[in-house]
């Protein structure tokens, strides 16, 4: 049995195929095109060619993409939305969309409704259900929405509204209307977790072409007998089926999928990971073998929410970023760049733009392209642009410790050839030959995961029982992830007190994996 893994970048698609053994037999780098389903087409066909692999012999294949992030930062493909919030009349002080871009709000319709519905931190009912009031809302959008994101005020303790109106709505709008529930969404935080809820929702249009274009990208190689998953941003897999119910984890999956990678490559569970493309830099935290997560709440194309995000910082630079001289003699790389269109633009490729990679081959880094077309760069300005390189990594690297201790790094990343030997900080840079597509490698390797959030109070529900209770739930999602059964353990388990509720208020995340099925 064998294994394709396919990483969408801004810059390079990348493909690699992987044995019964989990070893590459074979990875290509291709072009990123505008279609998204060109390059993906282009890079299966190409790892095909190169291995010469039976297309019958492949029978799982995972796709990382950025076109949800994209979709959100772009304003494009996103579904009309009609906005439920379960809270009237305590949060009308603050309505939906409040703080967000108007041209996304405007995209999305700007349609909501603060209806009855709620509950107190204590989990109490706040107000009772209107369904009459909730009809009338419905049926005046009929024709004007695609899809209905539901929130309720403290789902994160009681759901259970949300679940009702969620039926409801059916029953109104038919069974067709996507549905996002915020508690199976969002974290703590009403505004974040609504925020979180309704961009889940404009996504469903986005993530069902993306869905269905990978599986046709694979027919079209006669790949035809594989498994389809969708890589989420823990660095863990979902099927098709459970993608299109929460297409937000699809955000941020592209960095997860490099720090899995090189996790992988490098046979190491805790160090930095330093991802260089084409235009940017992406660095994150590997931590006892996954992706160290966010503490705080992550702002996507202008919007804050609190779903779950890996905590990386990304800087504009590249192997494509452009690198010039101001007026005052000083040397500035980035933030913009060639992108994939570096082996036009490029002065080693003949080009006429000078990027990061000419800064490198004139330094005899690396050997790219016709190397005696570097020689109209001055030998000086490259070396200044070779200390920015080097100052610009050094500072976001020492932004992502935790300590002014020495740490390891993993250097992948197709622009990996611009980075230098040594790093003050760093104690060691681990490379490999298979680094530029350390993105794909994460994609194919990763498990199916299953996380489970809620709040309990343990002087009503005892510790043990809200623990396996949680524990139930996550794996229950892992399940219809797509995890086998037999397979699934536990991998975190996180508890925090909250100490201005009462009853020994306790917020419960427990964390599973498990291998496809």
């Amino acid at each position: 049995m064998k294994r394709l893994g396919i990483d969408v970048g801004g810059t390079n698609t990348d493909a690699v195929l992987l044995d019964e053994q989990s070893r590459v037999i074979a990875s290509v780098k291709t072009h990123t095109t505008v279609d998204i389903q060109t390059g993906i087409n282009n890079a299966i066909n190409d790892v095909l060619k190169k291995s010469k692999v039976d297309p019958k012999t492949i029978k799982q294949a995972m796709l990382g993409t950025t076109q949800c992030t994209n979709a959100i930062v772009e304003r494009k493909g996103l579904a009309k939305v009609g906005v439920i919030r379960l809270g009237y009349p305590a949060t009308t002080s603050v309505e939906p969309y409040a703080e967000w871009p108007i041209d996304i709000v405007n995209e999305l319709s700007g349609k909501f409704k603060i209806v009855k519905g709620g509950y107190e931190f204590d989990g109490q009912e706040l107000t009772q259900l209107d369904f009459e009031e909730l009809k009338e809302t419905l049926l005046s959008w009929k024709g004007h929405i695609e899809s209905i994101a539901i929130i309720g005020v403290f789902s994160a303790i009681n759901n259970e509204q949300e679940e009702k109106v969620a039926i409801f709505v059916k029953k109104v709008l038919g069974n067709k209307i996507p549905i996002s529930l915020s508690a199976k969404v969002g974290s703590l935080g009403l505004i974040t977790r609504e925020n979180a809820t309704i961009l889940n929702s404009a996504l469903f249009n986005v993530i069902h072409k993306v869905s269905t274009g990978f599986t046709k990208a694979l027919e079209k190689q006669a790949i035809t007998d594989a498994a389809i998953f969708l890589c989420q941003n823990d660095g863990t897999l979902m099927s098709t089926k459970y993608a299109e119910k929460y297409p937000i984890l699809t955000i941020g999956s592209g960095p997860t999928n490099s720090i899995r990678g090189a996790a992988y490559l490098a046979k190491k569970k805790n160090a930095l990971v330093l991802d260089i493309g084409g235009t940017t830099s992406d660095i994150g935290v590997l931590s006892n073998g996954f992706p160290r997560e966010s503490s705080i709440a992550e702002t996507v194309g202008g919007v804050k929410t609190n779903f779950r995000m890996p905590d990386i910082l990304s800087i504009g630079l590249g192997g494509g970023s452009i690198v010039r001289q101001q007026a005052d003699g000083t040397v500035t790389v980035g933030p913009d760049s060639v992108g994939y269109k570096i082996e036009e633009k490029a002065i080693v490729f003949g080009g006429n733009i000078i990027t990061t990679t000419d800064i490198a081959v004139k330094l005899g880094m690396v050997e790219v392209g016709n190397v005696n077309l570097v020689d109209k760069i001055d030998i000086k300005f490259a070396q200044q642009a070779f200390i920015v390189i080097q100052d610009m990594l050094t500072d976001a690297l020492d932004k992502m410790k935790t300590s002014s201790q020495q740490v390891e790094l993993i250097l992948v990343g197709g622009g990996a050839i611009i980075a230098p030997k040594q790093i003050s900080g760093i104690s060691n840079i681990w490379r490999s030959n298979y680094g530029s597509v350390a993105n794909a490698i994460g994609a194919t390797i990763a498990q199916v995961s299953g996380e489970f959030e809620k709040i309990y109070q343990y002087d009503i529900i005892k510790r043990a029982q809200a623990l396996e209770d949680s524990k139930s739930k996550a794996i229950k999602q892992a399940l219809e992830a797509g995890a086998e059964d037999k397979s699934i353990k536990v991998v975190e388990i996180e508890e925090i007190p909250l100490a201005y509720a009462p009853n020994d208020t306790t917020r419960v995340k427990v964390k599973v994996v498990g291998e496809i099925k």
